[in-house]
């Protein structure tokens, strides 16, 4: 809040803070392996379509067939207006979402010792493979190299 007459100066600082601050955000959301909408978020109404989301994408965590035209219809949102809204809040687009918050899931099943294709199908890959290699895109290792790094 600004109250008015406001000086320009002050006016561009608040808006270069909040834009940091959004980046911060978006980073920490897509470097952290625990999911907490709280600390992607900077309203509560933003806060609560982040936990709707992610519960309908923990909901349906093992089923690979899960896609963004399911997460839409599931929190009633327009495939297109749910893109904008999750690339305005956490920086990424519906299905790198769903692929991160199943990923980071993995990272949590991993340190509970479960074994890597176990934990690929409870959160929804496919394969062996296809999972390893999102996983190293996203943590810079294998699934095995960090289940050893523990």
């Amino acid at each position: 809040y600004i109250s008015k007459p406001f000086n320009l100066d002050i006016l561009l600082l608040r808006i270069q803070k909040l834009i940091n601050e959004e980046k911060a955000r978006q980073k920490s959301f897509s470097q952290g392996i625990n999911i907490d909408p709280g600390e992607v978020t900077i309203t509560s109404v933003d806060e609560q379509f982040i936990g709707k989301v992610c519960a309908m994408i923990r909901k349906n965590m093992d089923n690979p067939e899960y896609s963004v035209e399911k997460l839409s219809a599931d929190v009633g949102m327009e495939r297109t207006v749910l893109y904008r809204k999750l690339n305005a809040i956490a920086g990424q687009t519906p299905s790198d979402f769903i692929r991160s918050i199943r990923l980071k899931h993995a990272a949590q099943l991993l340190n509970k010792g479960y074994q890597v294709g176990e934990v690929a199908d409870m959160v929804g890959f496919n394969t062996p493979k296809y999972f390893t290699k999102y996983f190293k895109q996203a943590f810079g290792v294998t699934p095995s190299q960090y289940k050893v790094n523990l």
